[in-house]
């Protein structure tokens, strides 16, 4: 009569891995920069730049729904929304790139 604990715990790991995933799962936010409008200009205003570059201007580019054409500050004023978001904090930095 064993069957039944070892069943049961294999329900209750299963369950809880089922838990897990949703939690994790829940826990995803959806990110538009990794396709269409935002990606590739990103992948423009980054150049070879790190991910943390793509990763930032795709947070910003969404937000603003626009990315200053080049890869430095020159154009910056073509997008004032991703010009002027700044970091959270005292010091406040821009957080665009």
């Amino acid at each position: 009569m064993e069957a039944a604990p070892s069943l049961r715990r294999r329900a209750a790991l299963l369950l809880l891995l089922i838990l897990l995933l949703a939690v994790a799962a829940s826990r995803l936010q959806p990110c538009d920069a990794a396709s269409g409008f935002c990606a590739s200009k990103c992948g423009v205003r980054c150049g070879r730049g790190s991910a943390a570059c793509l990763r930032t201007c795709g947070l910003c580019c969404e937000e603003c729904n626009c990315v200053p054409t080049g890869t430095g500050g020159g154009q910056r004023d073509e997008c004032p929304c991703y010009r002027d978001m700044l970091t959270a904090g005292p010091r406040k930095r821009p957080k665009c790139p």
